[in-house]
């Protein structure tokens, strides 16, 4: 009787712990810890639209577009292999619906098109061959199922459980669920604790998400941006359950809280970002070839997305051949060498920022939609907020703490914007053309940088001295417009 009671006690046990682990808590469970742990991840979009120049597209395009001339998964996954990713995250299925495996539930997949091979399968089977974890992007929006018209949600929940069963049942371990469209219904119509109860039968460890996770107050849908994600349980769950935030493709703030409520409880939620390794902004590839952003923008963005406990996925896209380019893979593995990125080791950070919240004054500001662009939006956290001066030649001054030292400067520089006719690339244009930075010892200033060319996505000196001082004045020198700043930091760097 005694063992039989002790069986049974321990079947209670893991049952009762099963069932903690399917749940969000108020500190990281399972999935979390483990999405905590691999932190750097490679986005992977490729599908229908990658051969159709879009971005979107509405389920109309037929399979027979999808046609990659000399398709190889596995040089997706060497390349992030190579760049030092822990985790590749792969699009099986964007808004258009067409899906990157064959399914037995649609006729809008690879299997119907001229190139026939799983993509997911190989993506999968290249994941285990090289030690990386593999995770999937799966649309919540489907323009071409027919069942998602149904005025019954079920049905189409129905439909997506089928696909999702395919996807968790047929490929191996999958580490992440990163679902998206949820703004084309109300969020209890899309039967996410289904998805989630689902997801977490096959992988208690697997994290899920939908894209817009959070909102500013319950049930209303109306977002908050990560950037003012600065109080603990303010901001409310729109899908729940969730096991991180999303909101492609915004920052959070350096000061990014972790607690959110849902049915008056709180719970713990880190952040997920997502990066286009293109400069344009664009996450299908297109045919022709776009720049990259520079290596020192993409390890300052590195730095800026993985603290905290955070996670960032870069997104490198396979073009028409369904190859990545050279000189992208070459611009992720640069990065990663960079970094002294390794399997082995945690994820390098940044250093020590002596500039955040210091006070600022500005020689002139202005104004945009009624509200003032001062001073202190260059060292307040955020990459979405802005000083903007209102003359061509301006200077913003920031005190710091004379005790201090430092031997690096970030900077990154509010742009001129240029959106594309596709609604998502874009065109980043400085205005900064010259300027300066200067310290101030004992009353007197002193330059310790002189720029002579355009600033660029982000700027990063790297001083070979330690400087101490009581204030340090970035001076415009020369401009086209009226400067603005989004931030700088000030750090000390340990040397290797």
């Amino acid at each position: 009787m005694k063992k039989i009671s002790l069986f049974f006690l321990l079947l209670f046990a893991l049952n009762n712990g099963w069932a903690q682990q399917q749940l969000p808590d108020t500190k990281p469970n399972l999935a979390q810890k483990a999405m905590i742990k691999r932190g750097y991840g490679m986005f992977i979009h490729f599908g229908i639209n990658t051969f159709n120049e879009t971005e979107w597209s509405d389920g109309t395009l037929p399979a027979s577009s999808y046609n990659p001339s000399k398709l190889d998964p596995e040089q997706w996954v060497r390349t992030a292999k190579e760049a030092g990713f822990r985790y590749v995250l792969l699009i099986t299925k964007h808004h258009d619906g067409f899906c990157l495996w064959n399914s037995k539930y649609t006729d809008y997949d690879v299997a119907s098109s001229p190139v026939k091979t799983d993509v997911v399968k190989a993506v999968a089977d290249a994941c285990k061959k090289y030690g990386i974890q593999f995770a999937i992007y799966y649309s919540l929006w489907d323009r071409h199922e027919p069942s998602y018209k149904d005025k019954n949600p079920q049905k189409y929940i129905d439909y997506m459980l089928n696909q999702l069963t395919e996807l968790f049942s047929n490929y191996g371990n999958i580490c992440e669920l990163w679902l998206d469209g949820g703004w084309d219904r109300k969020p209890n119509d899309w039967g996410i604790d289904q998805i989630y109860k689902l997801v977490k039968k096959y992988n208690p460890a697997c994290a899920v998400s939908v894209n817009h996770t959070i909102e500013s107050t319950a049930g209303k849908r109306n977002f908050t941006l990560p950037s003012n994600m600065t109080e603990d349980n303010k901001y409310f769950f729109q899908y729940f359950p969730s096991d991180f935030r999303l909101w492609d493709p915004k920052l959070i703030t350096k000061f990014d809280k972790k607690q959110y409520l849902h049915n008056g409880q709180s719970y713990y939620l880190p952040f997920e970002h997502t990066l286009c390794l293109s400069k344009r902004w664009n996450w299908f590839q297109k045919s022709a070839q776009l720049p990259t952003r520079d290596l020192d923008e993409l390890e300052e963005l590195f730095y800026w997305c993985t603290d905290n406990d955070n996670s960032l996925v870069i997104n490198v896209p396979p073009d028409q051949t369904g190859r990545i380019r050279a000189y992208e893979a070459d611009a992720v593995i640069g990065l990663g060498k960079r970094l002294g990125l390794s399997a082995n080791k945690p994820l390098p950070k940044n250093g020590q920022f002596i500039s955040f919240n210091r006070p600022a004054t500005a020689t002139s500001t202005s104004e945009e939609k009624g509200k003032r662009l001062e001073a202190n939006a260059i060292n307040d956290g955020k990459l979405d907020s802005k000083w903007l001066s209102k003359d061509t030649l301006a200077s913003v001054e920031m005190e710091l703490a004379p005790s201090q030292a430092f031997n690096k400067i970030s900077i990154f520089e509010y742009q001129d914007t240029k959106e594309l006719a596709d609604g998502f690339s874009q065109i980043r244009a400085p205005r900064i053309q010259q300027y300066s930075v200067d310290i101030l010892q004992d009353g007197q200033w002193q330059t310790i940088y002189l720029g002579d060319e355009p600033m660029g996505d982000c700027k990063v000196i790297r001083l070979a001295q330690h400087y101490k001082a009581a204030k340090l004045r970035f001076k415009v020198l020369k401009a086209t417009a009226p400067p603005g700043i989004n931030e700088i930091c000030v750090i000390y760097k340990a040397e290797k």
